[in-house]
């Protein structure tokens, strides 16, 4: 039912977004287990220099309706004194919010079709669900014309980076930076649905989403949270700590204690947690702000993962999307300090980050909130032929630079895998 409610909206809109969880149970904040938006009925991209934050404050207050859309890392921008010069090939907006025409959510095995009241779709709401169930489950265009990936950075100059930023710990201007490379290739052809299926069966993530603006597309498995909101509590969940899957259940076992008890892991998901709490406390009722889990070890089809769970009040007098503001970029993909880890990553990193590392998701009409981090992602510019996928990981004191350049390959592999690039996604 899901990949024929996909295929439907996906034949029919330019503009949707699917958030599935891929009935992920352990997640106890969890409000849907999967939705889709599709059409716009209104939407919002800031313009020029216009405050993006500013514009979504107004755009929520004029509209008590379910809010999806995005925010581009590159929103620092705006909240500090910062600059982004490095070259975008997928020229996503620095954020996109919209209400759509059709909510579909899923319940189980049957799904509840919501339309806005004074639109056209609301008279067809039988001839939708009936739409729906005629269509063919997809099986993909084979559109797949896929030259050679590029890594922007050699495995050489990586190395080499990744001491420049070692100095920089040494020398105290920051404790921790989360450096990122990007793979990429021009003059490709996918069919963005059948790549987001591929890479949704190969990894089913708790924030899986699947996004098209147009002929710009967001194919995303990501297993993070970045902020939620149910009622005034917010949740961030950063993740800091990855290893591979074992070969077997017993060296399941063995690595996944070899990750909690891994004293650079524990060290820098400790710092992250720290900013977490730092971010939250902006808005916090004092306090509230609380761990409610740290070194907690979660595990998903390629990678065991370390998430702490970090909480809080917010402010009775604080608009819920300020909470956001003073959280973004989530310091899981930034480090700490964070304004000066973000200037250092935008001199050393080859790529401007855009999308990857933002955050997707959604506003209930009851202004409950909950928003991914973009990791574990493809972005497509279709109309461009460019197509992007980056990794990254947390470079402290402790960091082996060979190690953390396999750890990049690892968490790049699903996406590699999802395009069929198992030859030619080599170590260079």
């Amino acid at each position: 039912m899901h990949s024929q409610v996909l295929t439907w909206a996906y034949n029919r809109f330019s503009c949707l977004c699917y958030l599935n969880s891929n009935n992920h149970t352990l997640d106890p904040y969890s409000e849907q287990s999967t939705i889709l938006a599709a059409g716009v009925h209104k939407q919002m991209i800031p313009a020029g220099e216009e405050s993006a934050f500013e514009k979504l404050k107004s755009f929520t207050e004029d509209n008590h309706d379910w809010l999806f859309g995005f925010f581009s890392y590159d929103l620092k921008n705006q909240l500090e004194n910062l600059q982004s010069h490095n070259p975008d090939g997928i020229k996503m907006p620095l954020m996109h919010f919209f209400v759509p025409e059709i909510l579909i959510i899923f319940t189980n095995d049957e799904i509840k079709i919501g339309l806005i009241s004074d639109d056209s779709l609301s008279k067809q709401h039988d001839k939708i669900r009936e739409e729906i169930l005629e269509t063919s489950i997809y099986t993909g265009k084979n559109k797949v014309k896929v030259p050679k990936v590029k890594h922007r950075v050699s495995k050489t100059r990586y190395l080499e980076t990744v001491q420049k930023i070692k100095k920089h710990i040494q020398l105290g201007d920051i404790y921790e930076a989360n450096f990122c490379i990007e793979f990429y290739s021009q003059n490709i052809e996918v069919d963005p649905l059948e790549v987001y299926l591929s890479l949704n069966a190969q990894n089913p993530s708790p924030f899986s989403c699947f996004y098209r603006l147009n002929d710009k597309y967001l194919i995303s498995s990501s297993p993070e949270r970045f902020l939620a909101k149910r009622e005034r509590k917010l949740i961030s969940q950063p993740i800091k700590g990855t290893i591979r899957r074992g070969n077997t259940p017993e060296e399941d076992l063995v690595l996944k204690n070899h990750l909690v008890n891994d004293p650079k892991e524990r060290s820098e998901n400790v710092m992250i947690v720290d900013l977490v709490r730092n971010d939250l406390s902006h808005t916090a009722e004092k306090g509230s702000v609380k761990v409610e889990e740290l070194f907690g070890i979660y595990t998903y089809p390629k990678v065991h993962q370390m998430i702490s769970t970090v909480t809080s009040l917010l402010k009775k007098n604080v608009h819920f999307t300020d909470a956001i503001k003073f959280a973004f970029p989530m310091g899981s993909m930034t480090g700490a300090p964070k304004i000066r880890a973000m200037e250092l990553m935008e001199k050393y990193e080859n790529t401007r980050r855009g999308l990857y590392s933002g955050a997707v998701g959604y506003f209930s009409p009851d202004r409950n909130f909950d928003f991914n981090v973009i990791i574990r992602s493809i972005l497509y510019n279709q109309s461009e032929n460019y197509l992007s996928f980056m990794a990254g990981s947390a470079i402290t004191a402790e960091s082996d630079p060979l190690k953390e350049y396999q750890e990049c390959l690892l968490k790049a592999e699903s996406m590699a895998q999802a395009l069929k690039l198992q030859a030619r996604f080599m170590d260079i």
